[in-house]
């Protein structure tokens, strides 16, 4: 990395948007939307992910997210969180669409209640539909090269493998199916689900991922809005580890200083 480079803003693109934060927030588990709304300014995060079908949006009498988070300042995500079925999940994106305008969504389809893997058949039938009607799906999935590329071609904006289950904490449990996906695709590849600490999330970046997405590790801290300030210097210390390319890993001691010529 060039003396340029050092200075210049390190920003990513997805369906046409730049950002320079390369952390996504998640919206749900805080205790209040000011908790919410604190975490997210530490975070420096520009994209917040949005359950559609747990938030209040179109009651202006009950407390709406956007009150307290301003959708002209941050971008929002809509997700398909507890969809089980290709058909809800593209249901629940139309009305998103239809409430917000939004067009850029987050696409999960679960396969079942205890592990919340996702189910790959009806998560790529229902990328493939949201793509005919114009929705720019970024689409989490299993840490697989090849479910990753099926999705690329069916149209996917971006991938999103996840580290661990949802909301688990585990951290990334295969680093060499995540670092297959990123060598293997030409869109954004960011890790969704599995974050725990500030250090998963550095091992992320350092995999060369372009991003990381939480929502757990910062709302169920003991102090959300310093874990949000932990997981933001994660993200940009791994991503500086990734472009400055790390020394070779080596069988033995190799000393920092010559041992030949000693007194």
């Amino acid at each position: 990395m060039t003396a340029q480079q050092d200075i210049r803003p390190d920003s990513w693109s997805v369906a046409g948007r730049t950002f320079t934060s390369r952390l996504i927030v998640g919206t749900g588990k805080y205790k209040s939307f000011e908790e919410n709304a604190a975490a997210l300014e530490a975070s420096g995060a520009e994209i917040v992910t949005v359950a559609v079908r747990r938030v209040n949006v179109s009651d202006p009498s009950q407390p709406r997210l956007t009150d307290f988070i301003d959708p002209a300042k941050v971008t929002y995500l809509p997700n398909t969180a507890g969809c089980f079925t290709a058909e809800d999940a593209i249901r629940t994106l139309r009305l998103a669409r239809e409430a917000g305008g939004w067009n850029l969504v987050k696409l999960e389809v679960l396969g079942e209640a205890r592990t919340l893997y996702p189910d790959m058949r009806e998560t790529l039938r229902a990328t493939e539909a949201l793509v005919a009607e114009g929705f720019e799906p970024m689409v989490y999935c299993v840490d697989d090269p090849i479910a990753a590329k099926q999705l690329e071609e069916a149209g996917a904006v971006a991938v999103m493998p996840l580290g661990a289950p949802i909301g688990s904490g585990l951290g990334i449990q295969n680093r060499v199916t995540i670092r297959l996906i990123v060598e293997g695709a030409k869109v954004p590849v960011l890790v969704d689900a599995g974050v725990g600490s500030a250090s998963d999330a550095a091992v992320a970046m350092e995999l060369g991922c372009d991003g990381v997405l939480m929502n757990t590790a910062i709302a169920e801290a003991r102090e959300p809005v310093l874990m949000a300030r932990a997981m933001k210097a994660a993200v940009e210390a791994g991503r500086l580890s990734y472009l400055a390319g790390r020394m070779q890993k080596r069988r033995y001691a190799d000393p920092s200083s010559p041992l030949a010529g000693l007194i």
